[in-house]
């Protein structure tokens, strides 16, 4: 004799695999935007550091500091293009602070980093409206 029973999945079964796969998205999608706001953060860190080593080369070969990114073959952006880099030199040519400002993708809304600095001296700053936290430790 030959069994006519169906075989599938019921109901229920499909209504815990769902819940179960909600559950596992609320918590794994709120970690991995964070994760790839610190990766967007940590290259704009590289970045800062590299142009501010770049200035002191350019520095000790003219005796002032370069005010514009292209005489340091820095871009303008960050690799990914989610921070726009800028510099700013004094007349006297003898200081700099450089600027990696949020611009775009993950990181175009994050309110606790929005920008980081680094000056002549090696004073890194940031940025954030939302809590006042040391994004170069984060």
């Amino acid at each position: 004799m030959k069994s006519n029973r169906i075989k599938g999945f019921t109901l229920l079964e499909m209504l815990i695999v769902v819940a179960i796969a909600g559950i596992l998205a609320s918590v794994a999608y709120p970690q991995y935007t964070e994760y790839v706001k610190r990766a967007a953060r940590s290259d704009a860190m590289v970045l800062l550091l590299d142009a501010a080593n770049k200035q002191e080369q350019y520095y000790a070969d003219n005796r002032s500091y370069a005010d514009d990114l292209n005489l340091i073959n820095v871009p303008s952006t960050s690799e990914n293009g989610y921070f726009n880099i800028t510099v700013e030199v004094p007349d006297t040519g003898t200081s700099f602070t450089i600027t990696a400002t949020a611009a775009a993708g993950a990181v175009a809304g994050d309110t606790a980093c929005t920008t980081f600095t680094i000056t002549d001296t090696g004073i890194k700053g940031s940025t954030g409206t939302s809590e006042p936290v040391d994004c170069w430790e984060r």
